[in-house]
Formats: structure tokens, C-alpha cells, sequence
């Protein structure tokens, strides 16, 4: 799937394959109970929901410590924000998306997986 159209939970999926490996172990949430759990938005190993693309208390963190720079442009006939790497981040990678938030963790994803990315059949 491409990461600039990745949206909800498997948005916040590929977030937290970058930012908490751990969580998943080396499949990266390679069975059938852990996938639905992530469906529910029920992530994280104490419990609790983990979605950087909707909570700036997660996402917001991220955006910080990468240095993404975020603008809001006119995009054909629409208003869109954009997200772009840190200046010294090469190739540099942009996100596109109808929230803040949305763009840079599409940013930040394209930035450390790639445009194009694996993600299991369960959250599409």
C-alpha cells in the first residue's frame, strides 16, 4: 500500500511498527489476535489506545523530535496540509492529508518505511 494513502488504523499501525517494534516482535503483528486488537485500537501493552494520526499527545511528540515542518496548501481545488522531512533528511518526504496530524505521520512513515509498504490484509 502507499504510504500517502495509508488512513486510521493502519495509519497508526505503520506508526507504531517504526516507533515501538517491541510491541509486535520480529512478525510485526503476525497473528490473527494481535491484528484485532489493533483493529479495536487497542495497542499498546498496558492496555491502552495508541493512534498518533488522531491524538497529538502521540503524534504530536513525533513531529517534534523529527522536525517535520507542516503548511497548509492549496491543492487542486482543495485546501490540504503538508508535512515535509527535516531539511537535512535526503530525499527529502512530504505527506499530504486533511489533517496535521494525518500528514505528518504519512510523512513519517514514507520518510522511515518507504512510499510503499507491507501491511497486513486484517487493517485495510
Amino acid at each position: 500500500m502507499k504510504s500517502s494513502e495509508l488512513t486510521g488504523v493502519a495509519l497508526d499501525w505503520a506508526v507504531a511498527k517504526i516507533e515501538n517494534p517491541e510491541w509486535w516482535g520480529d512478525g510485526y503483528m503476525d497473528g490473527p489476535m494481535r491484528i484485532g486488537r489493533f483493529k479495536r485500537r487497542i495497542a499498546s501493552p498496558d492496555g491502552g489506545t495508541y493512534s498518533p494520526s488522531t491524538d497529538w499527545a502521540q503524534g504530536g511528540p513525533i513531529i517534534e523530535r523529527e522536525l517535520l515542518a507542516l503548511t497548509h496548501d492549496h491543492n487542486g481545488d482543495k485546501w490540504t496540509w503538508v508535512a515535509t522531512t527535516a531539511p537535512y533528511v535526503r530525499p527529502t518526504k512530504h505527506g499530504y492529508g486533511p489533517t496535521p496530524l494525518i500528514s505528518a505521520m504519512r510523512c513519517f512513515v514514507a520518510s522511515k518505511l518507504g512510499e510503499e509498504i507491507d501491511v497486513p490484509e486484517g487493517l485495510i
